[in-house]
């Protein structure tokens, strides 16, 4: 079964949640290999280090979307906060892993700024 399958189970959410929690596993998917990319290079340093701050955020930002926290339009706020952080900064290199990251990013975080204000 698919991601977008077993999110689509969970019957109290929103389509609009679920568009989250996928962009948000997307976000954690795509970081993960643009910071993995970007390891052993100097001047890469800085997206790496968001990068993994945001697969981090968006991973867990999903999890609590799915499981109704409480505190999800905090973190939806922090992950938004984040994602634009580090599509600024991928938007910097030329390189393709750099660019389909901000690409991803910047759909994640209107997602999760949509989920901050809900």
């Amino acid at each position: 079964m698919s991601l977008s399958e077993t999110v689509s189970k969970i019957d109290r959410l929103s389509d609009e949640q679920r568009d989250c929690i996928e962009n948000c596993n997307e976000a954690a998917e795509v970081c993960e290999w643009c910071a993995d990319e970007c390891l052993g290079s100097e001047d890469m340093e800085q997206c790496a280090r968001l990068c993994r701050d945001v697969a981090d955020l968006a991973s867990l930002h999903a999890r609590f979307m799915a499981r109704g926290s409480n505190y999800s339009a905090q973190l939806a706020e922090a992950c938004a906060d984040a994602c634009e952080a580090c599509a600024d900064e991928c938007d910097q290199h030329d390189a393709d892993h750099c660019q389909v990251c901000a690409d991803v990013l910047r759909e994640c975080a209107q997602s999760c700024r949509n989920m901050a204000g809900a």
